[in-house]
């Protein structure tokens, strides 16, 4: 906290001193999403210069600014720290002496490079030397390039500078990615990404540089980036770990990794995709032990939780659940599943992939290869005498007609659709040729979901919604002015994004004689939102607004996940 204090007295005194204005923080604050510090975000803006930040920070602080380095400086004493850490982060350490340790940063808030030089040189006192981003870069690679060979890392360190191109021996490259400093550098990606609570690692090439990304609470950031000689060894590690072949490099590949980081159990999977400048890579992170499968704790409004939990347990019939890829489905899924698992009930699921094993209940993988789809799987599963049935997703009419018939022969199906609302979802079917006598005597209801981010409890902030944030929001009249609202400011316990962890909103549309008529007659998506509405159907937005007023999020989240309009005004 003290350091956040610290950066945000800086923003006050570049407001105060008029290096940028209030109205320019607030609205480069609304768009810093964590992905680097804010100081760093107003700089790129062009808001201020990095020589005004500097120079307001080292005489508010009382630090010194460098522009040369000493010519006797000794790396010797530092050959425990990573140059590629340094890099990335914009230190390197000046001097060394039993009682203090003294550092040059381009960012003295930067907490992780403290925290580092701690747990490496305790006991001592630290003074820190301010200096620009480039001259730190150019001074860690002008010192330390070739620190990497004394610490046992010459092999790496001589394919960096011989080999421009790709690593076409297969034996070299397995020699390489099993190199300890490539096996360290996948390790600190992935035990960071674990402490962060990351859902996704990106490793994306380019002709100069890898790209390594988080996506954390659904929003992607940068977390660093690699030299692109780096990139097939690291691509090749990660390929050897989730046991994918290291030779094919022009097909796409999937896996899976299971790894104790962090003392937690993880599941990773693993996709490669080749690109134009080497594999892409792609890490899902699942926390087997800390998940928890419960409807009530997904974040269901009262009345949508009591119709959901009384349609899971109808002893035939078809449940879908829509939304796009990340918003939440197989959880939801997973959380109904578990709720009606039982000694009594025999669950079979066809799933791409198997996301996480539910004890009791058989789980099945597709295998296109093996010519083991949905379809092929779904037929194979009514022969098992199931009573409730699972399939990952509905992607064509094949699918859709076995599904719809399991269902009118008695069993209880749930699957998955893309679709925006959960009454698009009646007329997706139609149009991929399901008949509309079949589907209105098959399903249940619909839920569309989405997942919005969690405003952080430690750092959120109250304000009343006035007549000009409810017309900067392009909110109708509709009884919500006057009530209080929360916006996200940012703390070191949510990484300066003003979120942590994310819940859902719900739209159910329960299908009662109305809607199967509206089916029938073959009519359109709006109609059938609209008799949903009629029968009591909360529109996602109007769920997302309730949890805006409750506190759990924001105004502007639930306008990015509902696709709403927004129109601001100055």
């Amino acid at each position: 906290m003290e350091r956040y204090h610290a950066m945000s007295k800086i923003v006050e005194l570049l407001v105060e001193r008029k290096f940028v204005s209030r109205k320019d923080v607030e609205r480069v604050l609304n768009a810093h999403d964590g992905s680097e510090s804010f100081h760093r975000l107003l700089i790129r803006s062009g808001l201020i210069s990095e020589d005004d930040f500097l120079g307001l920070t080292a005489s508010e602080f009382g630090y010194s600014l460098l522009e040369s380095f000493p010519k006797d400086f000794d790396p010797a004493p530092f050959v425990e720290l990573s140059p590629l850490f340094m890099d990335e982060h914009s230190f390197l350490p000046l001097s060394i002496s039993p009682e203090e340790l003294r550092v040059i940063v381009n960012d003295p808030f930067d907490y992780l490079v403290i925290d580092a030089l701690k747990k490496i040189f305790p006991d001592r006192r630290y003074i820190l030397f301010l200096a620009r981003k480039e001259h730190v870069k150019g001074w860690v690679h002008q010192y330390f390039h070739d620190v990497s060979v004394s610490r046992g890392e010459t092999r790496l360190a001589e394919d960096e500078r011989t080999l421009p191109g790709a690593i076409e021996d297969i034996e070299q490259m397995r020699d390489l990615a099993s190199e300890a400093p490539v096996i360290r550098k996948v390790n600190q990606i992935l035990t960071s990404a674990v402490e962060q609570r990351v859902s996704d690692i990106h490793f994306e090439p380019f002709e100069d540089r890898t790209r390594v990304r988080f996506r954390l609470d659904g929003i992607l950031r940068e977390f660093l980036e690699l030299p692109i000689q780096l990139h097939q060894a690291v691509t090749t590690r990660i390929k050897i770990m989730a046991k994918l072949d290291i030779a094919e490099r022009r097909l796409p590949q999937d896996g899976r990794i299971r790894i104790k980081l962090a003392g937690k159990n993880i599941d990773l999977r693993v996709s490669s995709l080749p690109t134009m400048f080497g594999e892409g890579i792609v890490m899902r992170i699942l926390e087997r032990d800390s998940i928890s499968f419960s409807l009530q704790k997904l974040g269901f409004p009262q009345r949508e939780l009591v119709l959901f939990e009384s349609l899971i347990r109808y002893p035939h019939g078809i449940i879908l659940v829509t939304g796009p890829t990340g918003s939440g489905k197989t959880t939801t899924l997973y959380a109904a599943l578990s709720s009606i698992n039982s000694l009594e009930k025999k669950i079979i699921t066809v799933e791409d992939p198997v996301e996480y094993e539910l004890d009791g209940i058989n789980q099945i993988q597709v295998n296109p290869k093996a010519g083991l789809n949905f379809a092929s799987g779904l037929r194979s599963i009514v022969r098992q005498d199931p009573d409730v049935i699972l399939v990952g997703e509905i992607r064509d009419k094949d699918t859709a007609d076995i599904a719809i018939q399991s269902a009118l022969t008695g069993h209880l199906v749930f699957s998955t659709l893309h679709t925006n609302d959960a009454a698009g979802a009646l007329t997706r079917l139609m149009e991929i040729g399901v008949e509309d006598y079949l589907l209105s005597s098959s399903v249940l209801g619909v839920m569309a979901q989405r997942l919005v981010r969690i405003l952080c409890s430690n750092c959120k902030q109250s304000r009343p919604l006035d007549a000009l944030l409810m017309q900067k929001f392009n909110l109708p009249p509709n009884g919500l002015e006057g009530k209080n609202v929360y916006q996200p400011v940012g703390c070191e316990q949510c990484n300066m994004t003003g979120y942590r962890g994310r819940i859902a909103i719900f739209e159910l549309l329960m299908v009662n004689d109305q809607i199967r008529d509206l089916i029938l007659l073959n009519k359109s998506s709006a109609s059938i939102r609209e008799e949903g509405c009629r029968n009591g159907m909360r529109l996602l937005r109007e769920d997302g607004l309730e949890k805006v007023i409750q506190g759990v999020t924001s105004m502007e989240e639930v306008l990015r996940v509902t696709g709403a309009s927004v129109q601001y005004v100055d």
